[in-house]
């Protein structure tokens, strides 16, 4: 019984890792967009899709190296990581933008993170 609370706590741990990770590729991509954009005339309407873009590439990259690590249940533990994600960016949004709200995109970007997430728990499972 203790060897499965070990395996357990190893896989919260790598998950945790994967959204740490995720986060991390997000940030500095949107920094490096953000300085793009400064120094560029991109017009405002690529600015939602570029954004959808670097989260999908974070989550799938986050959820595929940790995935590597725990050799199964890529499946579950990618969505975990992709919906865990998402939660934790919804959540500091809702408490920076007090007229927060769930629309269309905000659906979309739900969907496509456990979508990208589970895609990157397969690509890092089978992954030698």
């Amino acid at each position: 019984m203790e060897k499965a609370k070990v395996k357990e706590n190893n896989t919260i741990a790598t998950i945790a890792k994967g959204i740490g990770i995720s986060l991390l590729i997000t940030v500095i991509a949107l920094i490096i967009f953000s300085i793009i954009l400064t120094y560029t005339n991109i017009e405002e309407n690529v600015i939602n899709p570029v954004i959808m873009i670097i989260t999908a590439i974070s989550i799938l990259i986050g959820s595929s190296i940790e995935n590597t690590k725990l050799k199964k249940n890529g499946l579950i533990n990618g969505g975990m990581i992709g919906g865990c994600y998402i939660l934790i960016i919804y959540l500091i949004s809702s408490i920076l933008n007090w007229k927060f709200s769930l629309n269309v995109n905000s659906i979309i970007m739900i969907v496509a993170a456990i979508i990208f997430g589970i895609l990157g728990g397969i690509i890092g499972v089978n992954r030698k």
